[in-house]
């Protein structure tokens, strides 16, 4: 077993990929985004340690989600959420997972819908909008065999063509993100239960 690090606080015996540097040696800017996450979160995160490697890459990241999880979003905070956990389960984050998850508690999603988020299509607990919202998700994120022209159709008579962009963007930032994280075997940092029902803190 490895000792923890900064980037690895949880003592993962896995290999990992590229550490983080000591907080201090981080460009000013960068540091800015931590103290917010700090604020926020209340410790830095994981993810924004390995990006910060690559500061104007990171800033530019870390501005994009913003926008996209801005309040004056026209997806719904919870939907948002779904989505975003949807896609991480997919791509094997347990960060991303253990994050998202804890922000959909918060958003007043209650637990059995984020158990059953694995298997959405056999459940009943998602609206319809919320069943084509993960559809959409995982033909973005299980490439085949992709986006069809029929779930094209079916968003347009959903959606505006507005919506459908900023889910777009959603499901691709957060494909973005859970696969940098899952490729660097980035851990969850403890914020919520795992929907798999294992404690996300391992």
């Amino acid at each position: 077993m490895s000792n923890p690090s900064p980037a690895n606080p949880h003592g993962s015996s896995s290999m990992r990929a590229v550490e983080a540097k000591p907080l201090a040696s981080y460009p000013w800017f960068v540091r800015l985004f931590f103290w917010k996450q700090k604020r926020t979160y209340g410790r830095v995160l994981d993810p924004g340690l390995l990006w910060g490697r690559s500061p104007w890459v990171f800033a530019a990241v870390a501005l994009l989600y913003g926008a996209l999880d801005r309040r004056s979003s026209p997806l719904p905070p919870a939907l948002r959420s779904l989505i975003t956990v949807r896609v991480s389960q997919i791509n094997h984050c347990a960060f991303c997972v253990d994050i998202n998850s804890a922000t959909l508690l918060k958003r007043g999603v209650a637990m059995d819908r984020i158990d059953a988020l694995a298997t959405w299509r056999e459940s009943s607990a998602f609206t319809p909008e919320e069943r084509l919202a993960l559809d959409y998700a995982e033909a973005m994120t299980i490439t085949a065999p992709g986006v069809g022209d029929d779930l094209r159709r079916r968003l347009k008579e959903c959606w505006e063509n507005d919506f459908i962009v900023e889910l777009t963007g959603l499901i691709a930032f957060q494909n973005l993100s859970s696969k940098f994280n899952a490729a660097l075997d980035v851990p969850s940092q403890g914020f919520c239960r795992l929907p798999n029902g294992r404690p996300s803190k391992v």
